[in-house]
């Protein structure tokens, strides 16, 4: 066996359903009082019984959250913070939520609190993302990282469909980008192939009865995984395509890794063999597994084109300067025309074509 780092932030992972009833003795482990609680209009309502457990300890709340974390949010947000003295924050939601938080503890050195509505995997991961004058800056610090994760399956019932199919893709992009990362390790690889199993099952199951608890229970344990890994290892080129392209042209971040995720899977192929036989058997299928990743997205209606999460065709040339320019670790080198052939297919749909 071949040497190898397994360097690993830790979190406390409250993981099963009703968790999110703990949430207050987990407060009072940390010996927090004054809470600032963090969620997005969509999570009203479980922000309000989260609020109401909580009781005096909410010194605040913010009640709207948005993608890509603007840096004005951000600025504002850890400025409320200082204000209310607070010694907590408590975000509940997906990524938004999280990521907002993550800005906040990076102004504040605030401890935080997640609690996961989707399958985004950031709240089990050290890397924050903030977008300022149209460009999405990213990093990892292990301040980031939340202190507690709570993965209560029955926040996420209530989940659409296409917001959960298209989630779920985004948590695969994580596990796929693990599977090749330059600092994997047995473990890491392990976790990586474990979450695509995961995930491949449940998915379908989740779309086609989204209030099963036990579909519900397997995706999100999929995702934790998925976050696991993210925040373990070293993403490559789909996540700087991704960032870039939620980042400058606003698009929905989820849809986005989904409609992408099976043309980077397709570029890397022939320099990550290892990593496709891994995938291949945790996908179950003996098909290429760009192939494999395509259609599951379309099975469970995810977006399978930037055109439909609305990518100008003309912004492509533009696009693929910005991911170049980043200089992504991947396993194939990538240069300007690259990104340039893939972005096009990408933004078809079409996974026909062959890199070079």
């Amino acid at each position: 066996m071949d040497g190898f780092v397994h360097d690993v932030p830790a979190s406390r992972v409250l993981f099963g359903a009703g968790s999110r009833r703990q949430v207050p003795g987990e407060v009072d482990r940390l010996g927090r009082r004054r809470v600032l609680l963090v969620a997005g209009a969509r999570q009203r309502e479980h922000a309000d019984e989260l609020a109401t457990a909580l009781g005096p300890k909410v010194a605040g709340r913010v009640h709207e959250v948005a993608p890509h974390v603007p840096a004005p949010d951000a600025a504002r947000t850890a400025a409320m913070a200082h204000e209310l003295a607070a010694d907590l924050l408590v975000c509940i939601g997906g990524g938004s939520a999280t990521g907002l938080a993550k800005a906040v503890a990076l102004r504040t050195g605030l401890p935080i609190l997640a609690v996961a509505t989707t399958y985004a995997g950031s709240e089990a991961s050290p890397i924050w993302g903030v977008t300022e004058h149209g460009r999405k800056v990213t990093g990892r610090d292990r301040a980031a990282l939340p202190v507690v994760a709570v993965y209560d399956p029955e926040l996420t019932l209530s989940l659409p469909p296409d917001v959960s199919a298209a989630s779920g893709m985004n948590a695969l992009a994580h596990l796929v980008e693990g599977l090749y990362a330059p600092d994997a390790s047995p473990v890491t690889l392990l976790l990586a192939e474990e979450g695509v199993r995961a995930l491949v099952d449940a998915l379908p199951r989740v779309v086609a009865a989204p209030a099963d608890p036990a579909a519900r229970a397997d995706a999100l344990y999929g995702a934790w995984l998925a976050g696991s890994v993210l925040g373990t290892v070293t993403m490559g080129l789909h996540h700087k395509v991704c960032h870039v392209l939620g980042g400058t042209y606003d698009l929905p971040h989820a849809g986005t890794h989904s409609a992408v995720l099976p043309f980077v899977a397709a570029f890397n192929a022939r320099s990550a063999p290892d990593a496709m036989a891994r995938l291949r058997r945790a996908l179950g299928t003996a098909a290429e597994p760009a192939r494999g990743l395509h259609e599951l997205a379309a099975g469970i209606g995810a977006p399978t084109s930037l055109a439909a999460v609305g990518f100008d065709a003309e912004r492509i040339d533009e696009a693929a300067r910005l991911v170049a320019a980043q200089r992504p670790v991947n396993p194939r080198d990538v240069d300007e025309p690259a990104v340039r052939e893939l972005l096009r297919a990408a933004h078809a749909g079409e996974l026909e074509y062959e890199p070079a």
